[in-house]
């Protein structure tokens, strides 16, 4: 935080800025820039705890540091799989929120679904190590794996099929004959 000093009215006024508020001004009835200093400090000292916290990110920092749109955060919002908190119309996201994001987007990347996505979050429980929360993702991760595995055999069986009728199709341009299908 940086505080810009003005002074009002006999007293001064700080103005700082801090990662959860935009500008939040303090007044102190002091006549002197050294005791304005000393409450500064107690000030900040005392916003530290839980109502200021620079481990929050605003949508936009979000946005910018995971690649995504304000729609999907909201999305991923409404279908109660991120949990921001709310100051009015603004969001901040914690570090919770952000390994959350995480691991949607991972489960994403990967095929899941939103509500199997959903199911494994709310299996987190740190004090047993999360073995519930690991054993079903490894359930469905093993599941989605033989399935992409499938498509990809299909697929490679398909872009043959595809390569072999483009090369027909290649001859037949430089030495048309009638063509057997």
């Amino acid at each position: 935080m940086s505080p810009d000093w003005q002074k009002s009215l006999g007293h001064y006024v700080i103005i700082f800025v801090t990662p959860r508020y935009s500008d939040v001004s303090v007044n102190f009835p002091c006549k002197d820039r050294i005791n304005v200093q000393s409450a500064l400090h107690d000030v900040t000292t005392t916003m530290k705890g839980p109502t200021v916290s620079t481990e929050t990110m605003t949508i936009r920092e979000m946005c910018d540091a995971y690649d995504v749109t304000p729609r999907t955060l909201r999305f991923y919002e409404s279908k109660e799989l991120l949990y921001p908190i709310r100051e009015g119309q603004k969001r901040l996201y914690t570090k919770k929120d952000r390994g959350r994001l995480t691991l949607i987007l991972r489960g994403k990347r990967f095929g899941f679904s939103l509500e199997e996505i959903r199911q494994l979050l709310d299996l987190y429980d740190p004090q047993s190590l999360n073995m519930a929360q690991v054993a079903k993702t490894l359930d469905v991760a093993k599941h989605h794996l033989a399935d992409m595995t499938q498509r990809r055999d299909e697929l490679n069986v398909a872009i043959a099929e595809l390569e072999a009728h483009i090369e027909l199709g290649e001859k037949h341009l430089v030495n048309p004959k009638p063509i057997k299908i």
